[in-house]
């Protein structure tokens, strides 16, 4: 008898912890939703090459692409400290077709003002490290202190695997 009332006891609970964990409580039109910006968001592996001479600037540089109010923006902020060319700027985004620039936007990172010509992110157009089909982000940048300077960013994004970090 005694075997039979733990299994009884042991159902109901099963029954009712199973009831309650399947209530709404007023969850069930919710919706978390997500950005304005979406498509275009994630973190990016940039390197960053002078147009003119080739030469590279700053390689595998950490960038971040976010929404800050239904408006795309472009940082290679870590923390305190930045990783590229102390880049902080909004962005004029085409969602239909990936594709963004920035005219004479203030650079966040230090009150300069920089240009971002030719901005898109292609689909599945890069690799990671490890060689992970990823999305790829290009583009041109200006900045109001070297005007005659055009730095080409291109880069891939970001996995989170251990063996394509940097």
């Amino acid at each position: 008898m005694r075997l039979r009332n733990k299994i009884a006891f042991i159902a109901l609970s099963f029954a009712l912890l199973t009831v309650t964990a399947c209530e709404e409580d007023g969850y069930g039109d919710y919706d978390a939703g997500g950005t304005a910006t979406q498509a275009m968001n994630g973190e990016w592996y940039i390197t960053i090459t002078d147009e003119a001479s080739g030469e590279v600037q700053v390689e595998n540089a950490l960038h971040k692409t976010y929404d800050n109010n239904g408006r795309l923006f472009i940082t290679d902020r870590l923390g305190t400290s930045f990783t590229g060319w102390w880049l902080e700027s909004a962005l004029d985004a085409n969602l239909s077709n990936l594709t963004f620039t920035a005219t004479d936007e203030t650079n966040f990172a230090d009150e300069s003002v920089v240009t971002i010509t030719e901005g898109k992110i292609i689909k599945n157009g890069g690799q990671s490290t490890s060689g992970v089909v990823v999305d790829s982000i290009y583009f041109k940048a200006v900045f109001d202190y070297e005007p005659t300077q055009t730095l080409i960013y291109a880069g891939h994004k970001r996995t989170g695997f251990e063996e394509d970090e940097h």
